[in-house]
């Protein structure tokens, strides 16, 4: 019935499982550190809806406030109470940000910041990496991640070339790349944008330094430094990856975990840069469910729970843990050629031989056996990332029969994809 009504069955690409093979689940609930299909099966998760739920599906507290905020209302298009608690909560805590817009999507997100830098430097060109996702706007699809690497797919049909003509693609964690390119162009770039942690070539860290020498680079030509914390916004740290690198960028977007499970993006940086935006300049952005109230409600208890000391070590704890387990489950069977990537509370296993530094190496990884892996931690009752170019996700809600059900269906897993 889904793929008489939905392209391809599903509403996102990923879900429908054309990289892993088999059937894509129907989630019918989920609750704490796990979820259930239509058909009664239950999985530990480890996917967590692409990272928002940090604090486990259906936490008591989130669910609670979504209630009492819905008995008031689901959407004004108007401000709220609610809206100016958040950024402030998210400008206390996030070393670049001033002030903050918020929005209803990553995509938005960045999208919007991109248009912000081309109006504050009057320059027209940007620099992404190659395998970077940063949505699915037209300019931003060049040489893109997550489900375009997923499903082999050519950038995006329907992307005019003089887009793309503005987008210049280098490959992440290569300075002299960089080097070159800002040598070449950089009067008319106007601002460089990477997650600081690429997590949509499955999770690629960046070299020592290699995050300071972007803000030095982008500085140095008068360019913007944009840091697209989608992903790692409060979720390395609780000033996300910037904080837990000491680098501050000049415009960082925000999205996932900000809005407790709920719809919803964020940018914001330097109190001049963000001048621009109307109604305070002339750089047009709206959205009539822009700081809804429910994913305001809900990002603010995620937030303040995630403020708790001690939360970002037990996460932190509980990523090791998980790839150390994996790591020893694929020595126990005799399973060559596995690497994990960690970093916090995210990570990656990749079927090669090393961790990889950029895309072209992510792209060696062996797709095949991850299928086949894919599929037998599913037979286990273990739901992870339906795609070798994704990232797994720990979330406060794991617990050690968690941990202990995963890695006993990742030793059988591992035997059966050598």
């Amino acid at each position: 019935m889904a793929q008489q009504l939905l392209p391809g069955g599903v509403d996102s690409p990923v879900r429908a499982f054309n990289a892993v093979g088999g059937e894509p689940i129907v989630v019918a609930y989920g609750k704490g550190a796990r979820i259930w299909d239509a058909d009664g099966n239950e999985y530990v998760d480890w996917v967590g809806s692409w990272g928002p739920l940090i604090l486990g599906h259906a936490h008591p507290a989130v669910v609670k406030i979504i209630q009492k905020a819905a008995e008031r209302g689901t959407s004004y298009g108007a401000t709220t109470e609610l809206e100016v608690e958040l950024a402030r909560i998210v400008c206390d805590a996030v070393p670049s940000i001033d002030k903050v817009r918020f929005v209803s999507s990553g995509t938005e997100a960045t999208m919007s910041a991109i248009r912000l830098a081309r109006a504050f430097t009057g320059r027209d060109k940007i620099v992404k990496f190659e395998g970077g996702y940063h949505g699915h706007s037209d300019g931003l699809l060049a040489k893109a991640g997550s489900g375009v690497a997923t499903l082999a797919l050519p950038d995006s049909a329907g992307v005019p070339a003089s887009f793309a003509a503005e987008t210049l693609v280098v490959p992440f964690n290569d300075r002299p790349a960089v080097e070159q390119v800002f040598a070449e162009h950089g009067t008319e770039v106007a601002a460089l944008i990477t997650e600081p942690v690429p997590a949509n070539m499955g999770l690629v860290p960046p070299d020592a330094g290699f995050l300071q020498f972007l803000r030095d680079v982008t500085a140095a030509h008068g360019s913007l430094l944009i840091f697209d914390e989608v992903i790692t916004g409060f979720r390395l740290s609780f000033g996300g990856a910037q904080l837990y690198f000491g680098v501050v960028p000049d415009i960082t977007c925000l999205g996932k975990i900000i809005g407790g499970g709920l719809p919803v993006g964020a940018y914001g940086g330097r109190a001049d840069i963000m001048a621009m935006i109307a109604p305070s300049g002339p750089v047009y952005q709206a959205g009539t469910l822009s700081g809804n109230p429910l994913a305001m409600a809900a990002g603010i208890v995620t937030l303040r729970t995630l403020s708790n000391p001690g939360v970002y070590r037990a996460l932190d704890e509980m990523g090791a843990r998980l790839a150390d387990g994996l790591r020893e489950a694929a020595r126990e069977a005799e399973c060559e050629g596995v690497t994990v990537a960690q970093m916090g509370s995210m990570l990656t296993l990749f079927f090669c031989g090393e961790s990889p530094r950029d895309y072209a190496s992510a792209k060696h990884a062996d797709t095949e056996r991850y299928g086949r892996f894919f599929r037998a931690m599913l037979d286990g009752g273990v739901y992870l990332p339906p795609s070798q170019f994704e990232v797994m996700f720990a979330s406060l809600a794991h617990q050690q029969r968690d941990f202990d059900q995963t890695l006993a269906a990742a030793r059988t897993a591992f035997a059966g994809s050598r």
